[in-house]
């Protein structure tokens, strides 16, 4: 009667052994494969981050439902020795399995840049930090090397015309380097045989097209008037004057909240001074946007030669083609400056 007995505890035994592995396994299987993401969203890992900062990473965005789960899964695929940086996409309903895979692979998901309506380089500069990993120093100090402009087969002046402003895919870790190797493929790529014609036909080169560009985009917020400003100022190019373009002085001076341009300003030696010195400035004033270089290249024909601030504000321009009429313009236009006390 003994063994029978025996034989029944170890029944009880076993069968106890085996609810607790399902149990466990079941767990496990969970772990692995059940919903463990809480909601969709970028977490950042910089470079060098150790598994603890990949996990504080997470729970800042409040990724997760079970951290305890996540650790087991990534330890079992050895992630923690397997950090890749990075700005990946979770998605919300992920399992543990899926965003580990996703995390040891380093397929990090690519982050749309968007910079325009940029003037200086630290301003540039600082609106790509906000989007990459690397800080606005690091980026300005790309962005200031003569060096680096010269690589790429630019003055220091002009190396802002190889910056086309307009949304980019990168990456989060995309290195100053990298990124000013990109931006000179998308230059490359912008720059059409059909454009350099035009560039040509209108008596300059990509650069100096792209720095003409950068005053029409200072002098008017309307983009109907930017093609007609466009072809007053290469009428005046091609009869050797001065450009006399207020936002060049305005450049040289460093100060574009200046309303009112006066004499004071205009004395400044400065090769970006277009009142002192004919032709264009050695570089763009800004980073123009691709519809103001469009809009040089496809410049409107006409015989102004001058133009001036309407009087009403409106931002738009009053075109004439002799100076007694500009002159008549120009009167006008101070008068409303006054009138509003506007004095600077």
């Amino acid at each position: 009667m003994v063994f029978p007995r025996l034989g029944k505890w170890v029944i009880i035994l076993v069968a106890i052994g085996f609810i607790v592995v399902g149990i466990r396994a079941f767990q496990l299987y969970g772990y692995i494969f059940e919903n463990n993401v809480k909601h969709t969203g970028f977490v950042y890992i910089p470079n060098g981050a150790t598994y603890d900062q990949v996990i504080d990473s997470l729970k800042a965005g409040d990724f997760l439902v079970n951290y305890k789960s996540i650790n087991w899964v990534a330890n079992k695929k050895k992630y923690p020795d397997l950090i890749k940086p990075g700005a990946y996409k979770l998605e919300k309903n992920w399992s543990n399995n899926k965003l580990i895979d996703m995390l040891r692979s380093g397929a990090q998901t690519p982050i749309k840049v968007t910079f325009n309506n940029i003037r200086f380089r630290k301003d540039l500069a600082g609106r790509l930090a906000h989007y990459m990993e690397a800080d606005s120093t690091a980026f300005l100090k790309m962005l200031t090397d003569t060096a680096e402009a010269k690589k790429y087969g630019f003055t220091y002046a002009a190396f802002p015309a190889m910056f086309i402003p307009n949304t980019y895919e990168l990456y989060w870790t995309t290195t100053p380097a990298e990124f000013v190797d990109r931006m000179h493929q998308e230059y490359d790529r912008f720059w059409t045989d059909e454009r350099k014609k035009k560039a040509e036909a209108a008596g300059m080169t990509p650069v100096q097209a792209t720095t003409l560009a950068s005053i029409v985009q200072e002098e008017t917020v309307k983009p109907d008037e930017m093609h007609k400003i466009a072809g007053v100022y290469i009428n005046r190019l091609k009869r050797g004057w001065r450009l006399q373009a207020d936002p060049t002085v305005k450049f040289a001076v460093g100060d574009f909240s200046i309303k009112r341009v006066l004499n004071q300003h205009l004395e400044i030696d400065s090769p970006y001074n277009t009142y002192k010195y004919k032709g264009l400035p050695p570089g763009p004033i800004n980073f123009p946007n691709p519809k103001s270089i469009e809009a040089v290249l496809n410049y409107e024909k006409s015989k102004y030669l001058y133009f001036c601030a309407k009087e009403d504000f409106s931002g738009y321009h009053n075109f004439s083609r002799t100076l007694r009429e500009h002159n008549r313009n120009a009167a006008r236009y101070q008068r409303a400056l006054n009138k509003n006390r506007i004095f600077k």
